[in-house]
């Protein structure tokens, strides 16, 4: 289907009809089998219209990269992981060296203790209303695509937006891209056990608990960047963006759907690139028909399978540690690293090419990443850097926390 055309599909009922707009190029990596999971969601009950994004690709159950407007409340349309989200967090830090900055990232998968001294700074930086009572992995980043990245803001587009932003070329910003850390995998569970990918019964419970986790989500990446910005010294200022790409609202009658899709009616977003390339800050202003949304990020082009097969083929452990961007990647997981490879995911150039071709967003700013933290490296403790005097370096004068190329 050519890109951004509608087309007409059926739904469950014979007077209904559900329309599917896709907002990429002839250019841009769309699979087959993310078109077919559209207009299968196209035919569910209710469906309304489905958008889907220049970073479509298949999801489980239902695609990626799209939302997707229903008169019927769907949970397994948002998934397991309610709330997930990318913040941006101005910080300021005094000299810049990843190589020592890498070495100082705490470990991100220990979840935080509100009875731990240790952690009252992170806890005194966001306050302690955790939502749903939720202490399960709270802290904590997670797997998958998920991160905490130093980096630079590289290029500026639109000098005026960006400086009421406050940011300008040069500047060190932290982003942060995780959810609700089990909370929205349990609520999906126990709907899924009863229901398993039907509606739900009573949209106004799921809907209760959704928005906790969402608030969740949005309370996690500023416990995260509090950590990140307490180790490295630096003052934690609020997020100058903070959007959530999986999540359902209720808009002009319909349940709204986003599932790796971020709200685009006005607001700000942070469109990921990947550990090896620049991300995106930009100004969305996408209409109706893509469903008042953008791309999240650069989106899939490989399975893990495939990323892992065919990394594991052209690349070594330590190559995956430093980008050709120059960057540092924290990650003790050798799997993930494959998994993860810039290589895995498409050009987010041509996502952010087809957003603007669309009119859905106008580009801000570009980030460069300078350390991306997936997990910890074990194999070399981070707290090596208190025998080193605190400079972020071992006795034999190596950066600790990570592997070097």
């Amino acid at each position: 289907m050519p890109a951004g055309q509608e087309a007409g599909q059926a739904s469950g009922t014979a007077k209904d009809s559900a329309t599917v707009a896709v907002f990429a190029s002839d250019a841009s990596w769309i699979e087959s089998d993310a078109l077919v999971q559209c207009h299968q969601v196209a035919a569910l009950d209710g469906m309304v219209h489905v958008a889907a994004m220049p970073d479509l690709h298949p999801g489980k159950g239902a695609p990626i990269g799209a939302a997707m407007a229903s008169t019927v409340l769907y949970p397994f349309l948002v998934g397991s992981d309610i709330g997930c989200g990318i913040a941006v967090f101005p910080l300021r830090l005094g000299r810049v060296v990843p190589d020592r900055l890498a070495a100082r990232f705490p470990d991100l998968d220990r979840p935080l203790d509100p009875g731990n001294e240790t952690d009252a700074p992170a806890f005194d930086a966001v306050g302690d209303d955790i939502p749903a009572g939720h202490l399960e992995g709270l802290g904590t980043v997670g797997r998958g695509n998920h991160f905490v990245e130093l980096a630079r803001v590289d290029t500026v587009e639109e000098p005026g937006h960006a400086g009421r932003l406050g940011l300008a070329a040069g500047d060190v910003v932290l982003l942060v891209h995780s959810g609700s850390r089990g909370l929205g995998e349990r609520i999906l569970r126990e709907h899924t056990a009863a229901h398993g990918a039907g509606p739900a019964p009573d949209p106004a419970a799921y809907l209760a608990a959704h928005d906790a986790a969402v608030r969740w989500g949005a309370l996690n990446r500023r416990l995260l960047a509090a950590r990140v910005a307490h180790a490295l010294g630096a003052e934690l200022a609020e997020p100058i963006v903070d959007q959530c790409h999986n999540l359902v609202e209720v808009r002009d009658g319909t349940y709204l759907h986003r599932k790796g899709a971020a709200p685009g009616d006005g607001r700000d977003v942070l469109v990921a690139g990947t550990r090896g390339t620049r991300s995106y800050l930009v100004a969305a202003h996408a209409g109706a028909r893509a469903n008042y949304s953008v791309a999240h990020g650069a989106g899939r082009k490989m399975s893990r399978a495939d990323a892992l097969r065919r990394g594991r083929a052209k690349h070594t452990v330590d190559e995956l540690r430093r980008t050709p961007v120059g960057s540092l990647v924290v990650c003790g997981d050798r799997q993930l690293l494959f998994e993860e490879a810039p290589t895995a995911y498409k050009r987010v150039e041509q996502v952010i090419g087809d957003l603007v071709a669309h009119d859905l967003a106008t580009p801000v700013a570009t980030t460069l990443p300078l350390v991306t933290y997936k997990t910890p490296d074990r194999a070399a403790p981070h707290r090596r850097d208190r025998r080193a005097g605190m400079t972020g370096r071992s006795s034999r004068g190596r950066p600790t926390g990570w592997r070097p190329a």
